[in-house]
């Protein structure tokens, strides 16, 4: 508990002391009972009241403080200082329950801001000085102890570690780096000592953004806030105007009513018609929503995006690096003549001095020390392949032209991938077949979003007909679009967003460097596993700090369940307020009942608010 709430509790419980004081003990002076009430009324209303003058002098008179502040001084006026007293103390309880709520709600979001670091130890002029963040310049080298929290975003150029990646991702499974691995600042060195060369000032770093979206998150309302606060706009003037009516017409034209039954009456509507269960429990819930989905690595850019994520009904996915792990790995080895372990070392040597992406597969997938004396007289032919001598015998490596033009006698593979063919000393050596790998979490992702009513699930890629197809199959997507270039993608997302229901939403999920436009296109776009790609964050509504993308499912449901308890909160919340309202008015609820109504309609939507967050991830 903090401060401001320790001193609101504390006032309550002095107000509380004297109010029951005058209540139970029989004083003799009625003068002296009536001072401690005054005096605990001031204790537990002096800031309502304090409040609403202040907010009557801006022009703002219609809000909970003066429909509190006139319905408390009428009680007085009538004689019933102990319900005027009891209907402050109550008002100040659902406060504090309202304290609470909002601190768990930020403490949930808040433990991200765990992540901004202190200090960064840099070296300059010889030593190591510890400096603020924000005074670290690119190129610089900084150092990390272990336990310290990286305060930048760089690339390792000295020492191995195990980093904590949990406040930024939500992943509890720590992540090996090495000289030459980028590391993102916000994530905590576990073991080792590392040396990183900043590549990013604070301000661009991966945990100033993270902390800027977090912080305005709240700043972008949905359709039911706004709702709400149209509704308290017209809705309190409306009931004051009532009240005054109440107060004033049935006296004069009811023969035997009396004026001070009917203020009275008035004065009970008037405080049970304070909105502040609504007022409060609805964008309570969807801070707990966002709080929510923070703790699981999903960072949502605001309420109304998280509110769209329940109407999801097409989700579009990119294939490399969202539905496959974007990494092309030897999957198959299949050798003519040789073990599989030679035919792959000649593969591998014959690539040493290329740097295509399909020579680093080999290379990466032999994994052993390459002796560069060994390879001699290496020709690559653009678009074909390899040719080079390894250890005296002339090595070609490349696809089916290559060994057409050198009279190799191969046998062609039908295998779903990038079929790289082997021929040495003139005699075909087999194939090896590389491919880019379905993530085993993709598996999971399509079936959580199907569990939760998305209507079409399609995959948009530039990647060839034949794999794109296998891919789809594999998942059981209901369709898909291959060989696609950026614009392709565009068109198709329009498309796809002009056959789907007026209330439905289309949401694409992509790594968020060469997908922007369609993320900005879209209703909701999710950029994942992209912390460091200015464009995602800059594009996405959506951020997904890790390369899951069932945690898109997982923010899914959370809205879902964030819509399903704001309804709640509003539909219990009228309900009660309308009922209690009409037994004021024709006399049967008391002040003290119109009090436990207010108070106790807001204590109930506020705890039910609070259970957004105890939603476990999928």
């Amino acid at each position: 508990m903090d401060k401001k709430m320790k001193k609101q509790l504390i006032k309550i419980i002095i107000a509380l002391i004297l109010f029951l004081s005058s209540l139970l003990l029989s004083f003799k002076s009625e003068f002296i009972n009536n001072i401690l009430f005054i005096i605990a009324y001031i204790i537990a209303g002096y800031n309502v009241v304090f409040k609403a003058i202040k907010n009557i002098t801006r022009g703002k008179i219609f809000d909970e403080n003066f429909l509190m502040t006139i319905a408390t001084i009428g009680a007085f006026g009538i004689g019933e200082f102990p319900e005027a007293v009891a209907v402050m103390l109550f008002y100040q309880i659902g406060e504090l329950f309202q304290s609470y709520a909002v601190d768990k709600s930020r403490k949930s979001i808040a433990s991200l801001m765990d992540i901004r670091p202190d200090y960064a130890n840099v070296y300059r002029n010889g030593e190591i000085k510890k400096v603020d963040p924000n005074e670290v310049n690119l190129e610089e080298i900084i150092l990390i102890k272990p336990g310290e929290k990286i305060p930048l975003d760089g690339v390792v150029i000295e020492g191995e570690s195990l980093l904590n990646t949990l406040a930024l991702t939500g992943e509890a499974m720590p992540r090996h780096i090495k000289p030459g691995a980028e590391v993102l600042s916000g994530c905590i060195n576990n073991d080792g000592t590392l040396k990183v060369k900043v590549t990013k000032e604070f301000g661009q770093s991966t945990v100033s953004k993270i902390l800027d979206l977090v912080e305005n998150a709240s700043s972008r309302k949905s359709k039911s806030e706004n709702f709400i606060s149209k509704f308290a706009k017209y809705y309190t003037p409306i009931v004051v105007i009532i009240a005054v009516i109440l107060a004033t017409i049935p006296p004069l034209i009811i023969e035997g009513a009396t004026f001070s039954d009917w203020v009275y009456r008035a004065l009970a509507f008037l405080v049970v018609s304070c909105p502040c269960a609504l007022v409060i429990s609805i964008p309570l819930s969807f801070f707990g929503g966002i709080g929510a989905a923070s703790k699981i690595g999903v960072l949502v850019k605001g309420s109304n995006y998280l509110e769209a994520l329940a109407s999801t009904e097409t989700i579009v996915c990119d294939k490399t690096g969202t539905l496959t792990e974007g990494e092309f790995k030897v999957q198959k080895i299949n050798a003519i003549g040789y073990s599989n372990e030679d035919l792959l070392k000649y593969a591998a040597y014959a690539e040493n001095y290329s740097n295509h992406p399909i020579s680093l597969s080999l290379k990466d997938a032999y994994s052993n020390e390459i002796n560069e004396k060994l390879v001699t007289g290496t020709k690559e032919i653009s678009g074909k392949g390899i040719i080079a001598k390894v250890d005296g015998k002339e090595v070609l490596v490349g696809n089916e032209k290559l060994m057409k033009e050198n009279n190799i006698d191969f046998q062609k593979s039908n295998e779903m991938g990038t079929i790289i063919y082997v021929a040495i000393s003139d005699k075909f050596a087999g194939v090896i077949m590389i491919a880019d790998r379905i993530k085993e979490d993709a598996y999971q992702a399509i079936k959580l979003f199907k569990e939760n009513h998305v209507k079409k699930i399609v995959m948009l890629t530039g990647d060839k007909e034949s794999i794109s197809k296998e891919v789809a199959n594999a998942l059981k997507l209901d369709e898909y679009h291959a060989e696609l270039l950026p614009q392709d993608k565009v068109e198709w997302t329009q498309k796809l967003i002009n056959e789907k229901s007026e209330k439905g939403k289309l949401v694409f999920v992509g790594d968020g460097i060469n997908d922007a436009p369609v993320l900005a296109l879209s209703d909701i776009g999710v950029a994942m596993g992209a912390l460091g790609s200015d464009a995602a964050i800059e594009a996405a509504d959506v951020v997904i700090m890790t390369d899951e993308p069932s945690k898109v499912a997982s923010a899914i449901k959370i809205s879902k369940k964030t819509m399903q308890i704001a309804r709640q909160n509003i539909v219990f919340a009228i309900t009660v307020k309308v009922a209690v309202l009409i037994l004021s008015a024709i006399g049967i609820a008391t002040m003290w009942a119109a009090v436990f109504a207010d108070v106790g309609v807001s204590v109930l939507a506020i705890l039910n608010a609070l259970r957004i967050l105890n939603i476990k991830n999928n």
